[in-house]
């Protein structure tokens, strides 16, 4: 291990980075070395590389888990400025650890990393090597809540985690250190022992006394304006208030009051760090911008001709693949649309590392045009005489022509004088370098980072631009930027950077380098080699179940190369979800199963590119095994402690601001269920089964387990109570408390599941929304449009639930909020549901009008859908058109608040009569509840009475009496069909 430590600070070195020490108090990772947190601030280069011992006492496990320490090693660098190329510099750094970069599979993953505390945030990838995390890669946004300029690159090895893979070894405790000895020998003892300090031997009130000192000192410091002792302070309180929270000491309350403490600390430490740099004239120098890049001559070339641009990234994301294909394409063609350029079809399809446009048949210039200007009004143009004035004669002398060319046009009715001026259209290559520069320029994404061109903003880097107008290339510039006729390829392919003949060659010469640039084809080629894996090891894989991990491992890669790997069948014993959660969410593997769907122990991972498959499987293999052993570990630390033993940790969990700890929304979680189990008729068995899974509400949330994997939220509830002794109903109702995940998604089977998951997401719209959070458009962080849908589902898929109605079940939630929920909050969540319901049902296709009819009944979501599905069998039916109208009819013509009372002594005209005695015995006929189905053919007797009515009675009678009569007696027909559905949307 000391050799590749070694080994790394000669590479950077050799780079131009500065080695400096390991900082001397306790930090969390490299990041919080001043080296690190301080110097990526301000204009100042800073290139610098050093170990950092990161301790993280909640990390401690006795040295007894193979993969997890409360002290690890980082070997931490900083490269200010982004050197233009940190991706290529770093794979040589690999090399230099001894890594074949050729023969494994190198792999840069989605990292968006933030750390409040420090407020700072960047975007980059975790780096894995055959599947294991070996480094974060992180390009700095902000630091101290302070932008960063220019931007810093972070690279972040795990030395440990390397060590283990290039030795192949399966326990920390068995990398050679050095030689003869080995870590567990050097490092072992004290390894068990701070895990006995950190969990059990840490003194509470000292450490909780050390840390108001060191605040206390931390502020001191800022006063005296010495930001380099404030940050020293500032760490050992966030070292301090870690080891409380190993401890368990921490309170929800002082978890979010010492948090608050050190974000603000932090921040003034960062501001007072720039300020003195500034001061003392930037000892380091100032970071020069990058030169922009000066577009040369354009070319000539002719055409028509196939068009290739190219933008060439690092790593994007996998979902901003598909979705920048899409924004691309619209640039594009939009862009194309207001030329005058002729052209074919547009194509736009990419890898993590591309986005690349073909545009067929684009002639070689626009087609020359004229174009009319408008000037002033003909009135104002010319006096009395005829004489143009001075208008007319400054509007001639802007276009450039003799005031006698002006000509008469006419713009809206009005005569105005104008001029028409030859337009000569530009040529292809003019159009076109314009066109993709603005493309380029206004690129962005859900989340967009800056790196060392600063007039760019995207999601991930662009550092090429390639362009061609057939074999012609078209110089296109963007900031620092310069277009070219080479593209990249694979990193370690022999030559990376490689010449593109043509712009119809470009898709076959990517292919002849293995590069699939086709998303679809993508996708196709793993399936069908990912089936053929899974075959062959006795088993197959659930493509549509897949359908999201394939769907990110086909944006992940550039070349797809799917092998199959296995696994010691003793984890099988571990509940399956267990197993395919880790696979998915933290591996991107495919499960394999036999045709039960029973998980068998293979599974299947995609690489990019050409491999050592036997090393690279190998790798994968050793990775899930040592997933496997922490979920091991943490199953059988769960299993120790019963679920209501558990449920108490959930004291230290926060939920929300001025809403508690998750213990306390457990509680009104129970309360809201109790409440609700009593609005409908239950079995004496569900009411307990209801009261007892209420008791025990969201106790895994403080497991072991779904503190890693929190997507088995719920999942390990029905496990851990199946074991602890609990009923199949409890257990299932844990379960199903969690249930719909999502949109489309699984719901709950049974009624007490029903009533727990609503109370759940309930509690989650009354709180939050009674504190002041919405989900708008782009931004809903807490989930309330999914709680919201999910709440609309569980009640439509239980028609037995009736009684809970929306307005119902908000108000039972809001009497156990934390905070006060007034009526205007309840009337927007209400509104909110409805939404939702409104759009579930467009989404089904259903008519707009249909939908319209039976949204006044979305109170009740299950009865709004039986409405809807009687009013489509009626829809066609004559009777009910015609009665539809006529009750449309009633509804229009009384005012809103009319009474629904009348004096049938009063009605004099015959068809009047008729109306009161039909309208009298439809009121005696219908039941009690009618249902649309029951209610239209007894309704049906009122059609002919309303139009004769209509047709031969003035309703607006003269007589104030007479016509009070004849509306209220219409009033009584609309409020007899009202409760039914809104007649008027029909």
């Amino acid at each position: 291990m000391q050799d590749a430590l070694l080994a790394l600070q000669r590479y950077w070195t050799d780079r131009g980075c500065m080695i400096v020490q390991p900082f001397n108090t306790e930090v969390g990772a490299g990041t919080m070395n001043p080296a690190t947190i301080l110097r990526v601030l301000g204009p100042e280069p800073w290139h610098v590389a050093y170990v950092e011992p990161s301790v993280r006492p909640d990390d401690s496990r006795y040295g007894e888990n193979p993969n997890r320490l409360q002290t690890h090693t980082q070997f931490q660098v900083i490269l200010k400025p982004d050197p233009g190329n940190p991706v290529e510099v770093y794979l040589g750094s690999l090399e230099a650890l001894g890594i074949d970069i050729r023969a494994h599979d190198v792999r840069f993953v989605e990292d968006n990393w933030a750390a409040p505390a420090l407020g700072a945030w960047g975007l980059g990838w975790e780096v894995w090597l055959d599947g294991l995390e070996i480094t974060q890669f992180t390009y700095f946004q902000q630091a101290g809540g302070r932008s960063v300029e220019p931007v810093s690159v972070e690279i972040t090895y795990g030395i440990e985690r390397i060590l283990m893979a290039l030795q192949n070894v399966g326990h920390f405790k068995d990398i050679a250190y050095a030689d003869g000895i080995t870590y567990g020998e050097v490092f072992g003892q004290s390894e068990y022992e701070m895990s006995r300090y950190y969990l059990d031997d840490a003194d509470v009130s000292i450490n909780q006394e050390l840390f108001e000192a060191y605040a206390t000192e931390a502020r001191r410091m800022l006063d005296a304006r010495l930001p380099v002792p404030a940050h020293d302070y500032v760490l050992k309180c966030s070292h301090t208030f870690n080891v409380l929270d190993a401890r368990g000491a921490i309170s929800t309350t002082e978890r979010a009051r010492a948090f608050g403490r050190m974000r603000a600390l932090a921040r003034e430490v960062s501001a007072l760090w720039a300020e003195r740099r500034e001061e003392l004239g930037y000892p380091l120098g100032v970071v020069a911008p990058p030169e922009p890049a000066v577009r040369p001559e354009l070319p000539t070339v002719t055409g028509p001709r196939t068009v290739l641009f190219e933008i060439g990234l690092e790593e994007l994301p996998p979902h901003e693949v598909t979705q920048q294909i899409a924004a691309v394409r619209t640039a594009v063609t939009e862009k194309l649309a207001a030329t005058r350029l002729a052209h074919g079809a547009v194509t736009v399809d990419g890898t993590p590392r591309r986005i690349a446009v073909l545009v067929a048949d684009v002639a070689d210039r626009e087609p020359d045009a004229e174009k009319t200007m408008r000037g002033p009004k003909l009135a104002a143009a010319y006096d009395a005489d005829g004489k143009p004035t001075k208008a007319a004669q400054g509007f001639a002398r802007g276009r450039g022509v003799p005031v006698e060319a002006l000509e008469r046009i006419e713009v809206g009715g009005v005569e105005h004088v104008g001029v028409t001026v030859p337009e000569p259209g530009r040529p292809a290559a003019e159009v076109l370098s314009d066109l993709f520069a603005a493309v380029v320029t206004e690129l962005r994404a859900d989340k967009n980072m800056r790196w060392r061109d600063g007039k760019l903003s995207f999601t991930r880097p662009i550092r090429w631009l390639t362009a061609l107008y057939g074999e012609t290339a078209v110089p296109v510039a963007v900031s620092s930027l310069l277009s070219g006729r080479t593209t990249r390829i694979r990193r370690t392919a022999e030559t990376p950077v490689v010449d593109v003949p043509s712009a119809e060659s470009y898709v076959d010469l990517l292919a002849s380098h293995g590069i699939t640039l086709g998303e679809a084809d993508r996708r196709a080629a793993i399936v069908a080699r990912a089936g053929e894996l899974a075959t062959a090891a006795g088993g197959v894989l659930d493509v549509d179940g897949e359908a999201a991990v394939i769907a990110e491992v086909t944006n992940l890669v550039e070349e797809p190369n799917p092998l199959v790997g296995s696994f010691d069948p003793k984890y099988l014993e571990l509940p399956p979800q267990i197993l395919t959660t880790v696979m998915r969410k933290h591996q991107r593997y495919l499960p394999v199963r036999d045709a039960d769907g029973t998980l068998l122990p293979h599974f299947v991972a995609v690489a990019n590119g050409p491999i050592d498959t036997d090393a690279v499987r190998a790798g994968n293999e050793a990775v899930l095994r040592a997933r496997y052993e922490d979920a091991a570990f943490f199953w059988r630390a769960d299993l120790k402690i019963a679920p209501v033993d558990m449920k108490a940790g959930l004291a230290k969990l926060t939920f929300a601001d001025k809403l508690g700890s998750m213990a306390d929304r457990a509680e009104r979680i129970a309360a809201t269920a109790t409440d609700l189990a009593r609005l409908v008729d239950l079995a004496d068995a569900e009411r307990s089964t209801v009261d007892r899974a209420g008791a025990l509400a969201k106790f895994d949330l403080a497991s072991s387990m779904v503190i890693e994997l929190s997507s088995l939220a719920g999942t390990m509830a029905r496990e851990y109570a199946k074991r602890a002794g609990e009923t199949d109903a409890v257990a299932t109702a844990l379960y199903e408390m969690e249930l719909p995940r999502g949109g489309g998604g699984d719901v709950p089977t049974t009624v007490p599941g029903a009533l727990l998951a609503l109370a759940d997401r309930l509690d989650l719209l009354t709180g939050l929304s009674a504190v002041g959070e919405k989900a708008t458009g782009s931004s809903d962080p807490f989930g309330l449009r999914r709680a919201a849908v999910g709440v609309v589902t569980i009640l439509r898929a239980f028609p037995q639930l009736a009684p809970i109605t929306l307005t119902a079940g908000l108000r039972a939630a809001a009497a156990h909020a934390a905070v006060d929920v007034t009526d205007e909050v309840l009337a927007d969540l209400h509104e909110f549901l409805v939404r939702r319901y409104e759009q579930q049902l467009t989404d089904a296709g259903h008519d707009h009008h249909h939908i319209d009819a039976v949204l006044p009944l979305a109170d009740a979501p299950a009865h709004a859908d039986a409405t809807l599905a009687e009013l489509g069998k009626l829809a066609h039916d004559d009777d009910f058109v015609d009665l539809a109208q006529a009750l449309a009819r009633v509804r229009r013509i009384v005012p809103a608040g009319t009474p629904a009372a009348y004096d049938p002594t009063a009605l004099v005209e015959p068809a009047e009569q008729a109306l009161h005695r039909a309208t009298a015995a439809v009121a005696v006929d219908l039941p009690e509840h009618p249902t649309l189905a029951t209610f239209v053919p007894v309704a049906g007797a009122l059609t002919t009475p309303i139009n004769t009515f209509f047709d031969d009675v003035l309703v607006m009678a003269e007589d104030p009496n007479l016509r009070a009569s004849r509306l209220g007696l219409l009033a009584t027909i609309r409020d007899l069909a009202a409760p039914l559905l809104d007649w008027s949307a029909l």
